[in-house]
């Protein structure tokens, strides 16, 4: 807690309307208010892109700024102050303006296993039914599991494991991020969480962005909140991710972790169809992340995974 004075006394801050979103983002204004004892929190409602259409896969709807465009705009009108965001649906290229102002610290980041069975993936019937929206998630599981007939699933949280376990339904299971199920208190539902050797998670996985447009008081506003370990960890992955050229729904994944003063990353790149997959690590300085994620996707650059994403090596 700060014995300063908050720079702001009134804060408006912007939210999807999901049921993880509105946690989220109460949960960073409640970090605030500790911080700064007596800030007064406003909190806006808006609905974005990848809110309003549920009847597509997101890859076909484009997966950059599906659930971040609106709130970025209401950002630069300065119609609110601060947009807290699940940090892997944030494009590795921030609008003009806008930053990421903190990072608080991070969730779990592995995937979990749901399902009217309980039964973990490798006990599950060879053709079995799983529902994933995630290309890097269905590129996995298609890589250890071949014989698994992947479905599309949408919905926030609550819909996708009323699917899961509804005994009719077409799912045997789903995989979801556990941080975003363990938020909601739906923790009972997990019937496996997924080594990160089988799942690696997206670049970002389990961490929150608060964005903010690059103003000073802001800054010295989310400076308390702010983890810098997790902060290291997640600016490696995006680096990772964004000097692949991919954007946030490609087959990439990656983990950055600091241990006894060292970042130590892991970097994956997995065919569509999991018939190849291009495993990289490296270990550096943490004051260095975002350099240690540029030249960790350089390794797999070498090592094909540019071929893998389908796109032009510079």
């Amino acid at each position: 807690m700060t014995d300063h004075t908050a720079p702001f006394s009134t804060l408006r801050m912007g939210t999807r309307g999901s049921a993880l979103a509105r946690w989220q983002t109460d949960h960073v204004a409640a970090l605030l208010q500790h911080a700064w004892p007596g800030l007064r929190i406003e909190i806006e409602v808006l609905h974005t892109q990848g809110d309003r259409i549920l009847d597509k896969p997101l890859p076909a709807i484009g997966g950059k700024g599906l659930f971040t465009a609106e709130l970025e705009g209401a950002l630069r009108a300065g119609t609110i102050d601060l947009a807290v965001h699940s940090l892997k649906d944030l494009p590795t290229e921030l609008e003009e303006g806008l930053i990421i102002g903190a990072i608080p610290e991070r969730a779990p980041v592995h995937d979990v296993v749901i399902s009217r069975s309980r039964l973990p993936l490798a006990h599950l019937p060879p053709d079995a039914h799983i529902g994933t929206s995630s290309l890097r998630r269905a590129a996995q599981l298609r890589r250890c599991f071949p014989h698994f007939q992947l479905l599309d699933i949408r919905g926030n949280i609550d819909t996708r494991i009323h699917k899961a376990q509804d005994p009719d339904g077409p799912y045997d299971a789903i995989i979801l991020a556990r941080a975003g199920v363990e938020r909601l208190g739906r923790g009972a539902a997990i019937g496996e969480v997924l080594a990160l050797e089988l799942m690696l998670p997206a670049p970002g996985q389990g961490a929150l962005a608060i964005q903010c447009r690059a103003d000073q008081r802001l800054l010295e506003l989310l400076a308390p909140i702010d983890h810098a370990a997790t902060r290291c960890a997640v600016e490696a992955e995006r680096a990772f991710l964004a000097g692949l050229g991919g954007g946030c729904s490609v087959p990439v994944a990656a983990y950055g972790q600091v241990q006894d003063g060292l970042l130590a990353m892991q970097g994956r790149v997995t065919a569509a169809d999991g018939s190849q997959q291009v495993d990289v690590q490296l270990e550096g300085d943490p004051g260095a992340a975002q350099a240690l994620g540029r030249r960790l996707a350089h390794l797999a650059r070498n090592q094909g995974a540019a071929s893998l994403l389908g796109v032009n090596e510079p």
